[in-house]
């Protein structure tokens, strides 16, 4: 008798960094539900983000494929006029629709404003709008605090908006239980994206004091591009010390200590509905947050590993034979739509853009093919104006094209904190040339349109490109 076909559980975290969760051994950021979710699955420890932004990132991760291929170039609901993501294009939740799937949507969305999860295979949908009603019923005199840098909730964690979508969830999944039928549930969270407003009983496991600074921390971003240091003065942060950041990075501890507890209630029914075992599993973020890093907020025209490497946590008990950690190098958005399409039988995605996890083995003995030697990551500005960014990362190197400024080139292994950039080191010359034309090539099998003219070919064919 064949299996029965898996659910599907994807928990997506907003702006969660890849180094602040308690499994990654990096930070004290506590998340026993998530490293119980590691334990018993799989960590990819080089995962990255294909666009560290909402809209791309999270379009490319509904369809698998580059999102600057299909001219998704940054949010839109900010500045210039934009493209998004439309409902022709391929969504394997629409697949797992049409294969008999239970599909539901809870919580951030972000992808079109035209469109919602309907127009791409999900059956249900309840977006954040509804807490805020519900929230506004609850406590109308209780409301949660402004500002960018964040504050204390004064609500009690069961009032949260964290926990709020934790019940849907669950009530979500109980029905799907009691449905008898294959189900797909995709669970967004806000958190923890800034501003960070933990409930009091969260924020108060995390001293500021106790909070270690970034090693990043006081770069003073020389030979580095004009819009980093543009950046500290646009938010107004060029002069805020350690001192002043410890509390903001508490928050954002707390933020995800909270996100995680919410977890724990979804994964708690899992397993009350006896659905644990057949259920694969799969939490991640749509990009990091620097926080502080580099004295830095936000996450916008920056390539650090701050913000493009991202958590992600495979389980399925029944299908997967699983390694504990695995290194490879995936891009999050791209390669989790070929592994779900196959691990659950449906079409995947027209694009080679991803490609299925490695480092595990499909009960029925199928494997993942050669793991990458290098991702692309792509940027284009907005927040302060349009900025072209493409970067190529290996396990040694990174390299930044700056399309309009000066390129950057970190050395991963004796630089980790991105301190150093090389790009107008001699004796790096021919690691620059090797990674400018692996990068072209990367591009143009995208179909990138940066490289549609003779002059930006230039600068990675040719290095026609000023240094430092």
């Amino acid at each position: 008798m064949a299996d029965p076909q898996p659910n599907v559980l994807l928990i997506v975290g907003d702006q969660h960094r890849a180094d602040c969760a308690g499994f990654s051994g990096t930070y004290p950021v506590q998340t026993p539900a998530l490293d119980s979710l590691a334990a018993d699955g799989t960590v990819y420890t080089s995962a990255f983000t294909p666009a560290p932004l909402c809209v791309p990132a999270r379009s490319a991760m509904i369809c698998g494929q580059r999102p600057e291929a299909f001219g998704c170039w940054w949010n839109y609901d900010q500045g210039l006029p934009y493209q998004v993501l439309e409902p022709a294009a391929y969504s394997w939740a629409r697949e797992l629709q049409r294969a008999g799937y239970r599909t539901g949507y809870l919580g951030k969305w972000h992808v079109s404003p035209e469109h919602g999860p309907t127009a791409f295979g999900y059956s249900t949908y309840l977006g954040l709008e509804a807490y805020q009603q519900w929230r506004l019923e609850q406590l109308p005199e209780c409301p949660i605090p402004g500002g960018w840098l964040g504050g204390i909730d004064p609500a009690p964690l069961t009032y949260s908006r964290t926990h709020w979508l934790a019940d849907r969830a669950s009530e979500h999944i109980v029905a799907a239980a009691a449905a008898g039928e294959p189900w797909h549930l995709r669970v967004d969270f806000v958190e923890p994206h800034l501003p960070c407003t933990p409930c009091a009983e969260i924020a108060s496991r995390y001293d500021p004091a106790e909070v270690p600074p970034w090693p990043s921390f006081g770069d003073e971003l020389l030979g580095k591009p004009y819009i980093q240091r543009q950046q500290l003065v646009s938010w107004g942060v060029e002069g805020m010390s350690w001192g002043d950041w410890a509390p903001v990075v508490a928050r954002y501890y707390a933020a995800i200590t909270q996100l995680d507890d919410a977890i724990g209630v979804i994964l708690g029914t899992l397993e009350r509905t006896g659905q644990g075992a057949q259920t694969m599993v799969v939490y991640t973020a749509d990009h990091g947050d620097m926080c502080g890093s580099h004295g830095m907020v936000d996450k916008h025209y920056v390539m650090y590993d701050d913000v493009v490497r991202v958590p992600l946590v495979v389980r399925w008990p029944n299908g997967l034979r699983l390694e504990s950690r695995v290194d490879d190098l995936v891009l999050n958005a791209l390669d989790l739509p070929p592994t779900i399409a196959e691990v659950t039988g449906v079409a995947p995605p027209p694009t080679k853009d991803g490609r299925p996890l490695g480092g595990r083995q499909r009960s029925s003995g199928c494997s993942a093919g050669a793991p990458r030697s290098h991702v692309v990551c792509s940027y284009n500005g907005q927040q302060f104006g349009a900025y072209s960014q493409r970067m190529i990362c290996t396990r040694e190197w990174k390299y930044v094209w700056n399309a309009t400024d000066v390129d950057e080139l970190y050395e991963l292994g004796t630089d980790p904190a991105e301190l150093v950039n090389r790009i107008g080191d001699p004796t790096a010359g021919d690691v620059v040339r090797a990674l400018r034309r692996t990068l072209y090539a990367e591009l143009e099998q995208g179909g990138d349109g940066l490289i549609s003219n003779e002059w930006l070919r230039r600068q990675l064919l040719d290095g026609a490109k000023l240094p430092a």
